[in-house]
């Protein structure tokens, strides 16, 4: 599971919410050329008016040769969340692949701004016609950080501590139809599946499964090194990641502009928009908050750039637990949700409402929004019928970050419509959340967003916090994985989809958008994210 540590709040967006007549609204809000100066002249000698003569002649010239001076090298990114460790192959938060994925650690194969699978250390594979066999062609001539050779043992070795019996990776799922691993020589990777894993490609791009060397993994967390353009140079905890060019990258059809990147954590919104006018930060691609994006307008140097997300804000309900155990009282509550009213008061009207845990970016995607559509009186018919007349109380465990917060207080309000109170326990996130909620299952009702690409299959896994069992879903998810075949998954999907939001083993509410602010002139970041990343690799300065 990767979800995303999205920024802290910046206001308590609401203390009451009325919803007869009124929608939520959130709170919005030269150099100077040189002179030139020529020395005095008492005397007006030949040599001297000479002087003045080509002081003048060279005055345009030299003014045009400042004017082209060579761009910018250095760019400063803030992040609301600093990641917990840089090694994107032992903990889940998706902040350390934003800082590593794709500028320290690379992969056999990359996920490009698209959502596209390229090849990456591996230059090309064949698939077997069983779906079961993989061969990897390796690129020759890869060097990691410190000078150590990428070959198919140390593939192999990254790819057993991935899928290990004492494996930590946040995805050991990926790997565990994996049977062996051969290595037939250092340029030859193959793969050996117990059965066919139509995503395995796929998964193969992710931050969980970058490629790590033997004699640096256990150090990977503090001082990481990689394959990848940029080398790791400093961490000041609490304050910033420092990376530099990395001078020996082997893809030499890249032409790395930046020498140096910093990675800067600022979590209060308010914060982030100071630094950003103040030209302290140049970009800050997720930023915290929608209410300020409008403070931007008019901006010479700053620019505002929506995107897609895969960020998918629901509300999880402990299924195993009364009153969540009754399908019917989820279903109830999620009639009782005005996804419109949701987004605009909890993202300022920016978002899309989704009615499975599936977002318009993936294929095969389904709207769904209408299976249980916004109606409150069939939602307390529905409570009534489940035995809950006059409703019930429970607790919801959101966390600190402002969507959370703000989605929760409009939830308080619409909920209490049908008679359900719901108490809002702000719940520290990561450390605290993970441990009541997703190990260990302490919940009613929690909020996130989840930011893994097409992570449907969650609802699943067992264990998984949901506490969702439903068997004709995990057959069809099952399904997926067993064929290749890009139009068949597709048809699967859309039938999980429908699964899911006639269950309603969670609230669907919105998918978030990117919201990015960054200086004009900075080019190649991502607009869009199909995968949560920072990506440096093409970015530049343009004067």
């Amino acid at each position: 599971m990767q979800i995303v540590c999205a920024p802290s709040p910046c206001h308590s967006f609401c203390n009451r919410w009325s919803f007869k007549g009124q929608k939520a609204r959130a709170v919005r809000q030269g150099i100077m050329m040189p002179r030139t100066y020529f020395s005095q002249a008492a005397k007006l000698s030949r040599r001297t008016a000479l002087t003045l003569a080509l002081g003048t002649a060279l005055w345009l010239p030299l003014s045009a040769v400042e004017a082209e001076a060579a761009p910018k090298t250095a760019l400063t990114l803030g992040m609301a969340i600093e990641p917990t460790g840089l090694d994107p192959t032992i903990a889940a938060p998706v902040a350390i692949g934003q800082v590593t994925w794709q500028n320290i650690f690379e992969g056999l194969v990359t996920i490009d701004s698209k959502g596209q699978v390229k090849p990456q250390l591996a230059e090309s594979w064949q698939i077997s016609p069983d779906g079961k066999t993989y061969t990897f062609k390796l690129r020759k001539g890869v060097t990691f950080h410190d000078g150590e050779a990428f070959d198919s043992s140390v593939a192999k070795f990254s790819l057993d501590r991935a899928r290990g019996e004492s494996s930590v990776n946040p995805q050991k799922r990926f790997f565990a139809s994996i049977d062996t691993i051969e290595t037939p020589d250092a340029e030859t990777l193959v793969l050996k599946l117990k059965q066919p894993a139509g995503s395995l490609i796929y998964w193969l791009g992710w931050p969980a499964s970058v490629m790590v060397a033997p004699k640096s993994a256990e150090n990977n967390r503090t001082t990481p090194i990689g394959t990848g353009p940029f080398k790791f140079v400093s961490w000041a905890k609490g304050d910033k990641v420092e990376l530099e060019k990395n001078p020996s990258y082997w893809d030499k059809n890249v032409a790395v502009k930046l020498e140096k990147a910093t990675f800067r954590f600022v979590a209060d919104a308010q914060a982030q928009a100071a630094a950003l006018k103040a030209g302290d930060i140049d970009a800050f691609p997720e930023f915290g908050a929608p209410e300020l994006m409008s403070s931007f307008e008019g901006d010479a140097r700053l620019g505002t750039f929506i995107g897609n997300t895969e960020l998918k804000v629901v509300a999880g309900m402990n299924n195993a637990r009364k009153p969540f155990d009754d399908k019917r009282v989820r279903q109830a509550l999620m009639m009782a949700v005005d996804r419109p009213t949701v987004i605009e008061g909890a993202w300022s009207g920016l978002g899309t409402a989704i009615g499975s845990h599936y977002t318009p970016n993936d294929r095969g995607y389904v709207d769904t929004t209408g299976v249980h559509p916004y109606d409150v009186e069939k939602a307390k018919a529905l409570l009534a019928e489940a035995g809950y007349p006059n409703g019930f109380s429970f607790t919801i465990k959101a966390p600190q970050m402002a969507y959370a917060q703000r989605t929760s207080q409009v939830l308080q309000a619409m909920l209490a419509e049908i008679g359900v109170t719901m108490t809002i326990e702000t719940t520290e996130f990561p450390a605290k959340w993970v441990a009541d909620v997703f190990k260990g299952g302490n919940y009613d009702m929690t909020i996130v967003a989840h930011a893994e690409p097409m992570d449907i299959d969650i609802y699943s896994r067992n264990p998984y916090y949901f506490n969702y069992k439903n068997p004709t879903f995990n057959e069809v998810i099952a399904n997926v994985e067993k064929t290749a075949d890009a139009g068949e998954q597709e048809k699967l999907y859309g039938e999980a989809q429908k699964i899911l939001a006639e269950d309603v083993p969670a609230l669907f509410l919105f998918v978030m958008p990117k919201l990015g602010v960054w200086d004009k002139k900075v080019k190649g970041l991502w607009q869009d994210e199909p995968i949560p990343s920072n990506v440096l690799t093409d970015v530049h300065w343009e004067e």
